[in-house]
Formats: structure tokens, C-alpha cells, sequence
């Protein structure tokens, strides 16, 4: 059974989250052994396959129901909710019912599979779902049960364009079930904002809500305990409460959760405050950006590409030293010379233009690696977004003060509820346990796949890589299969762009340049004959519908042409083809020259190239090392979100005595 919380009266029930205890070693230790040498007793299919004849009974009771008497039904049933909470015979009814309403309402009734997948996350769990199985609806299961409970609900997508589209879609449902609904999607003003929380049921990208819950934290100064805010109330100050956005965190279903939850638990968000006018600083920022370019690499530093950083040498170090003695007091000091003339190296070394970022219009526009989207009004902090602007001859934006920041860790942990859908889970059940205490529960399909993995190629350059990329997609939009190409970033897809135009192959291209062009380029991929390019974009969420002629042909055809930083990525992009037993194909174009691999793994599949082998045999062998040089980095960045949630917890500890910067 859930209940929402019953601490205080209804009246004085405000921005209500759980409060954090610190986690102990030996408590995580504990989760982690947990998770390896059995699973959570609420991860077992078998807990919920139990409820799925009762849904059916109960639904079969409703079918021949008049709408007046479904109505009726829906009111009796929602007051059972709000007055003793979801008990298990409540919950077979609010399940039977919306698989009703849906049917009513969207011509879709939901499967046992999806059934189950509700179940599963609305008893705590990620739900991993097959791509294509239809999470969208499963959503409305747990999301309008427990917003029939009284409980406010976020539902959080990972952008703003599987937001609004998710919400549209399913509006039809939680209308029909007498529940509100919102959307919080980016240029909203505050008190747009405020309308759409106070009601039942919000759909909201993660970087709003958790953008929208630090200004919430600003505003509240510390104060952020129930009492606190009973005590302002007292005191007459209901205009600060007023001002509130969110009415707290209670019940949270998160879309692609792997992503959400991990992927993007490195980055923490901050909030920062209105420009500091510090010409001085600038000209700091420009001296270090003069001296980084200076410097030559492996004589004065290393980088380190595939963990994104670099270090300097003995030499480097002693280097900069001399060249910022005597340039002013804002490089007095060993530590402070050495970071400045480090982030500017960065600038220049790691970020990377149509990759990292874009330029429009004399502004530097952030990409966000993940979604492959563009974060509008973001930049990097610590001086890093005015170094970028000066290696682009950018004008120079004033650097902001930090007011407050969190982790996606230590933000969704807050929930008194969580729960979660992905298709691309198994790869990090242990890190999902340990983290969150979200134990993963594996949905059967409804119908059996019919993925065809055509082949595995590595060839030693990029060039090599592109004519059979280009090979490939010839021979397959003259049998007029649809292609979806997955590229790795913004300049690689462009650069597919461009041999496609000169074979005089017609495309499609999706990108971070054309996202507002998104729903339109999706809803042609389709086609028969059709060539898309895409970065990441297309990787999660999207749901490329086929002609009816397309399933003759073999369905949508996949090539990847380059291993993401994390196999889960990799596979939601196989995941675009075949999808509910259609049919559809995938294959793996790769090079030497991709930037996944380092030195070693490149020396090593050359001495394999020269191997007295079978062709198939290096292929494979090849494709081994590729696989085992994506594993090294996945286990790279897990231990770079472990330190980062330490960082967290240390820094809570601090400031739960100072002030509400979190």
C-alpha cells in the first residue's frame, strides 16, 4: 500500500521531500553484495504477475459499462484512493480501469506486459522494457493510480520534445479520469510554472524540474523542513510561500532512467546568479588562453582524450609558473596559476566545436552529449564558457556567481516515491541498487523480436569506414529499405552529409542544428527509401512509424558508426529497428581512428589485422577489443558518479549548518 505523506494536515503540507540519511560504507557495501549475490524480493516478475487476472476479471467487468456508468465507477473509486491509500484490491481496480479508459479513449488497451511494467514501478522499481514495447502508456498505469490517490506526480522525460509529445498523447487518458494535466517544458515564466505544478499529473524534462526545485531552495534559504514553512505561515509570511513552484517531491516515474539516473549524475547543475561585471577577470581569462596556447604537448602536458581530461608534466607546470610571474594579483599563487592555465588547456583540447558545442550567431550554444539536444542558456562554470568563447573569437559573456547546486543523485533520492522505465537497464543493475535502492525488474516482450544483426566491421581508417558506411547505404535505399544512421556527433553527421549529397542520395539529416525540425524528420524515417542521419537524438524515445510496404522490404535498416561512450546507448539505437515484432536489421560500421580507443587497443588490432586469421575471426576479435575499450570507459565514468555522490553527501554535511546551497 502507499500512502502520501500524513506528518501535518493537508493545509500545511508543503514542498514535502524525503530527508536524506548518510549512507554509510558499510551500508553500501552492503547494497552492492546484495545486488550481486541475490536480487531485492520486489525485483521478482512472479510478485506481479499475480495481479494480472484480477485486472483482467475486473476489466471484463467494465467493458460493457455505459461512460455515465464508468464515471460513477471512476468517482467511487478515486474516493476509496484518497481516503485509505492504494491497497493491493485498489490497485487491481485503478489498473483495470485505466487499461479501460485507454481503450475508450486511444483505441489501446494496454498489454500484460505493460501491465506488469506499471506494476513493477509503482511498487519502487525500473521497469526495463524492450525498445519499442510502448512505455509511454505503461507510465499512465502508476502516474493516474496514484494521482487518483491525491498524490502529485512528475512523469520526467530527458528533453522537452519527448515531453510535450508524451503528454499530448496520452492527455486524452488522464482527462477522461478527471485528473490535470501539465507541461513544464523550457521559456516558461515562474508563475506559468507555479499553475502547472499545482496540477495532478506534470510531464517535465529532469534539468527543469531539478533547475525549478534550486530556485525553489534559493527562495527558501535553508528553511526547507514542513515546520519551517508551518512557522512562516505563522508568522504572516505567506507571500515567500506563494512564490513557491513546487509542491514537493512525492511520486516520481523517470523516462530512460539509465540516462537520467547515471549518465547524467556526472554533470552537477547549478543555478548561478545575475553577471559580475569583473573586466579584470576577462583579462585573465585571455592571459591564460595566450599562455595554454603556448605550451606544446607531451613537452609542457598530456591529454588524456578518452577520460576527458589532461595533466601536466614536471616541465609544464614549471613552465607556466614563469610565464604568470609578474602578470598581477589574480595569479599570485601556485594553485591558482597552474587551474587557470588548466581550464584554458581544456578549452582548447577537449571541447570540441559541432561536438561539445556549436557557434550561432557569435554564442556559444552547449550540446548536451547525452541527448545530443542544444541546452539553451547554459554555460560551463569556473571560467570554462568565457576560455571557449575566446578560442571561437567570441564576444565574452561576464562570469556568474554560483547561488546553488545538486547532483541528479542527490536530487531523486529526495522522492518519497521513485520508480523508472528503461530499455537499457541490465548493464547497470548493481549501480541503480547501490545508488537509489532501485532494484530493475526485466519485462518480457509482447511479441517476439525480429532483429536481424547483419554484421561487424572494424577497418583501419575512417576514410575505409565511410566508403562502406556509404556502400552499405546504397545498396540498401535501392532495395528501398528506410536507413537510420547513428553518428557520434554533430560534425560527424555532417560529414556523412556531405558524401551522401555528392552520391546524389536524398537524406534526411538530425542533429543538434535541426532539432526544432525534429518531429517532422522523425515522422518521414519511415518511408520507404528513406535516409536519415542522426546523432544520439534518435537513440532514446524516438518511434519511427513504417509504411505498410516497409515490412515486405525488412523494415527499418540501423548502421552504427561509432560505440558510445556506454553499450546502453549503443543499444537504444538498435533498438529504433524491429520494433514489436516488426521486422528491421542492424549492423556496426567501425574504424581504428574512432576516438573510443586508445593507443594500446589500436596497437594491438593492428598487430590482429596482420594475423594469419580468417577474415571473420579478426572481425571478431577486433570488435572484442572495441567492446573491451567501451567497458574500461563505462567503468571510468561509474567511479567518476561514485565520487561525485561522496562529493555530495560531504558537502550536505557542510551546508545543512550554513545555508541552502545544496
Amino acid at each position: 500500500m502507499y500512502k502520501r505523506p500524513l506528518c501535518l494536515p493537508d493545509s500545511v503540507i508543503e514542498r514535502p521531500q524525503k530527508h536524506l540519511h548518510k549512507v554509510s560504507g558499510l551500508e553500501r557495501w552492503s547494497r552492492k553484495i546484495a545486488s550481486l549475490c541475490s536480487r531485492p524480493i520486489r525485483s521478482s516478475l512472479s510478485l506481479y504477475r499475480r495481479f494480472l487476472n484480477p485486472i483482467r476479471k475486473e476489466g471484463e467487468t467494465l467493458y460493457p459499462l455505459s461512460d455515465t456508468e464508468l464515471y460513477k465507477y471512476r468517482q467511487e473509486l478515486q474516493q476509496a484512493l484518497r481516503k485509505g491509500g492504494v491497497s493491493d484490491p485498489l490497485l487491481v481496480k485503478s489498473f483495470a480501469l485505466i487499461r479501460e479508459v485507454s481503450g475508450r479513449t486511444l483505441g489501446m488497451r494496454h498489454f500484460d506486459s505493460q501491465l506488469l511494467g506499471g506494476l513493477a514501478m509503482f511498487h519502487g522499481n525500473i521497469a526495463e522494457m524492450q525498445t519499442g514495447e510502448g512505455k509511454t502508456l505503461t507510465a499512465t498505469l502508476s502516474a493516474a493510480t496514484a494521482a487518483m490517490a491525491g498524490i502529485p506526480v512528475h512523469v520526467v522525460t530527458v528533453n522537452d520534445y519527448l515531453t510535450a509529445r508524451d503528454a499530448e498523447e496520452m492527455a486524452p487518458v488522464y482527462e477522461a479520469l478527471g485528473l490535470s494535466l501539465g507541461v513544464i517544458v523550457h521559456g516558461l515564466s515562474p508563475q506559468e510554472r507555479r499553475d502547472i505544478y499545482a496540477k495532478d499529473v506534470v510531464y517535465c524534462t529532469n534539468k527543469e524540474l531539478v533547475f525549478d526545485y534550486l530556485k525553489d531552495s534559493i527562495l527558501l534559504a535553508g528553511k526547507d523542513h514542513q515546520l519551517h514553512r508551518h512557522s512562516e505561515r505563522l508568522k504572516g509570511n505567506q507571500e515567500m510561500l506563494d512564490q513557491l513552484m513546487l509542491r514537493g517531491l512525492h511520486f516520481a516515474i523517470v523516462d530512460e532512467a539509465d540516462s537520467v539516473l547515471l549518465d547524467e549524475a556526472r554533470t552537477p547543475l547549478i543555478i548561478s546568479g545575475p553577471e559580475i561585471d569583473q573586466e579584470d577577470q576577462l583579462l585573465v581569462y585571455q592571459q591564460a588562453m595566450s599562455i595554454a596556447r603556448g605550451l606544446e604537448k607531451i613537452t609542457h602536458y598530456k591529454v588524456i582524450a578518452r577520460e576527458h581530461r589532461l595533466e601536466y608534466t614536471d616541465e609544464g607546470e614549471q613552465e607556466v609558473l614563469e610565464r604568470t610571474d609578474g602578470l598581477g594579483p589574480f595569479w599570485v599563487g601556485r594553485v591558482r596559476c597552474l587551474e587557470l592555465v588548466h581550464q584554458a588547456l581544456t578549452a582548447l583540447h577537449l571541447f570540441d566545436r559541432d561536438k561539445h558545442y556549436l557557434v550561432d550567431d557569435g554564442k556559444i550554444m552547449i550540446v548536451d552529449e547525452h541527448t545530443g539536444r542544444v541546452m539553451a542558456d547554459r554555460t560551463w562554470e569556473r571560467g570554462l564558457h568565457q576560455l571557449i568563447e575566446i578560442k571561437e573569437d567570441c564576444e565574452l559573456s561576464k562570469p556568474r556567481e554560483t547561488l546553488a547546486k545538486i547532483s541528479f543523485q542527490n536530487f531523486f533520492r529526495f522522492y518519497h516515491h521513485l520508480g523508472g522505465m528503461t530499455g537499457t537497464a541490465k548493464e547497470v543493475v548493481q549501480e541503480l541498487w547501490s545508488v537509489y535502492a532501485l532494484p530493475v525488474v526485466f519485462i518480457p516482450t509482447n511479441k517476439p523480436s525480429a532483429r536481424k544483426r547483419l554484421g561487424r566491421w572494424v577497418l583501419k581508417s575512417e576514410d575505409q569506414k565511410w566508403k562502406k558506411v556509404l556502400q552499405r547505404i546504397t545498396k540498401l535505399h535501392g532495395e528501398g529499405r528506410p536507413i537510420l544512421v547513428g553518428t557520434h556527433s554533430v560534425a560527424a553527421s555532417e560529414l556523412l552529409s556531405e558524401k551522401l549529397s555528392s552520391a546524389n542520395i536524398q537524406h534526411q539529416l538530425l542533429n543538434a542544428k535541426q532539432d526544432e525540425q525534429e518531429a517532422e524528420i522523425v515522422s518521414q524515417a519511415g518511408v520507404s527509401g528513406a535516409v536519415t542521419i542522426a546523432t544520439n537524438m534518435a537513440g532514446r524515445g524516438t518511434d519511427i512509424k513504417l509504411q505498410d510496404d516497409v515490412e515486405a522490404a525488412g523494415g527499418l535498416h540501423v548502421i552504427l558508426t561509432e560505440l558510445h561512450e556506454a553499450s546502453r546507448i549503443d543499444r537504444q539505437l538498435e533498438g529504433r529497428s524491429a520494433r514489436q515484432g516488426d521486422q528491421g536489421s542492424f549492423e556496426v560500421i567501425l574504424s581504428l581512428d574512432d576516438t573510443i580507443l586508445t593507443q594500446t587497443y589500436v596497437n594491438w588490432m593492428r598487430v590482429i589485422l596482420r594475423l594469419p586469421l580468417p577474415s571473420f575471426v579478426i572481425r571478431a576479435l577486433m570488435f572484442t577489443l572495441m567492446r573491451r575499450a567501451q567497458k574500461q570507459l563505462e567503468a571510468e565514468h561509474a567511479r567518476i558518479r561514485a565520487e561525485l555522490l561522496k562529493a555530495d553527501e560531504r558537502q550536505r554535511e557542510v551546508l545543512s549548518f550554513t545555508s541552502s546551497k545544496i
